[in-house]
């Protein structure tokens, strides 16, 4: 596990943490401003830090709720097994719950938006959606296979996190895995993801989370969705095609489509206060 007296040293906007004990979980969780509340929701092997550029923006205007997801970054899973899409959902629920918080505005990034889809198809949360370059398809061609083997590894061998960890947490390796991306990485970036790889529970809950992604029962049912939905592709995003999620778009005639040029998997990231006022926009629109 991260050592947080070590790691709010560097930790943005570390004095909004707090560590908030739930039945399956200890959150990390960082919450700061007044207002309405807005979940930020983060992707697979990220962390809360990735919304380190909006947070403090937001919270002039809202109340922000941004937790490290179940397994990643400070959050401890105390039940391991439960990685799944429903379940991650229905954990959240239980978090906002316990801190009284009804968000008007989800915003997720990646796998973090198909959760926040998920959160608002299964519980009483009728906040908008804004995601964020949103995972909406399951895994195919090779990672299809790659993953369960990866958490069977993980499982059969409780030794395995800690060698990825060794070799995913170098210098050269993070930045090839965040030049994948299609974003570009500051230093400051590239210290944080090399912060959680180099964690072999952050790798853990990372390969749970991605072997248990089973996306097609959310595809099912987002014709049922009530609530408004944002969505903003990056051009450049070279984790999830952009082609591939407008498809899925194509049968939800009702959802906003934002195209950003030049900008990659990580872009809110890369322009921070671009997306902090497309995220004020979303709240705004969900108050009138």
């Amino acid at each position: 596990m991260i050592d947080w007296q070590r790691a709010r040293t560097i930790w943005p906007h570390a004095a909004a943490s707090r560590f908030i004990e739930t039945r399956a979980q200890r959150w990390h969780v960082q919450i700061a401003g007044a207002g309405p509340a807005v979940l930020l929701l983060h992707g697979a092997g990220g962390a809360n830090h990735s919304w380190r550029g909006l947070f403090e923006t937001l919270s002039t205007a809202a109340q922000v709720i941004s937790p490290d997801l179940p397994g990643h970054g400070l959050t401890r899973a105390y039940a391991p097994a439960r990685s799944s899409l429903p379940t991650m959902a229905e954990d959240i629920a239980a978090l906002l719950d316990q801190l009284g918080a009804r968000p008007a505005l989800i915003v997720g990034h990646s796998a973090g938006a198909a959760l926040a889809l998920r959160l608002v198809l299964d519980h009483p949360v009728p906040a908008s959606v804004l995601a964020l370059n949103p995972a909406l398809r399951p895994f195919d061609g090779p990672a299809a296979l790659m993953m369960p083997a990866l958490a069977r590894l993980t499982a059969l061998n409780p030794f395995a996190p800690y060698a990825l960890a060794q070799a995913a947490g170098s210098d050269r390796v993070v930045a090839r895995l965040l030049e994948a991306t299609g974003s570009a990485a500051d230093a400051e970036m590239a210290a944080l993801y090399r912060l959680c790889f180099s964690d072999p529970d952050h790798i853990a809950g990372t390969l749970r989370m991605m072997a248990r992604w089973e996306l097609s029962g959310l595809g099912r049912d987002l014709n049922r969705l009530t609530t408004p939905l944002t969505v903003a592709l990056g051009a450049n995003d070279r984790a999830v095609a952009p082609a591939t999620t407008r498809r899925v778009l194509a049968d939800l005639p009702g959802a906003s489509l934002v195209s950003i040029a030049k900008l990659g998997h990580l872009m809110h990231e890369e322009a921070p206060a671009r997306f902090a006022a497309l995220a004020l926009e979303c709240l705004e629109a969900a108050h009138v």
